[in-house]
């Protein structure tokens, strides 16, 4: 049994692909807004992105494919300091960092905001409570 599979199923996300109508602006919003690492681009409709070993795709929609993406959460340790580091860069989110669980050893929280494709994502983050 290979590391992507378990004895129940599939294990590990490889690549997430994103639909995008125009591949040079997302990639600005990815690249310097976002931050994420550029891997390569094949021109003109794919662009890749590494996060944290998945590789994340920017692709013009295929016309039976033209559906809204899924949701992306980005994990932060310092979800706060993170909105303000984004919002530097031109991101506009369309809410504050918020708690929207409490488990027994830490909090879950999110900010979320849209991409320049009306693509929704999201920051969590989830501190530890003592």
């Amino acid at each position: 049994m290979n590391d992507s599979m378990t004895a129940t199923g599939l294990s590990r996300i490889r690549q997430i692909s994103m639909r995008v109508h125009d591949v040079d602006r997302a990639v600005r919003f990815y690249r310097d807004a976002l931050g994420l690492q550029f891997l390569f681009a094949a021109p003109p409709r794919l662009a890749f992105f590494d996060c944290g070993g998945v590789r994340l795709m920017l692709s013009t929609p295929e016309p039976a494919f033209d559906h809204p993406g899924s949701i992306l959460y980005f994990a932060v340790d310092d979800i706060r300091r993170m909105r303000e580091t984004l919002t530097s860069r031109g991101v506009a989110f369309r809410t504050e960092p918020h708690r929207i669980a409490t488990l027994a050893d830490r909090e879950v929280w999110l900010a979320d905001f849209e991409d320049t494709e009306g693509n929704a994502l999201a920051l969590m983050s989830e501190p530890k409570v003592s």
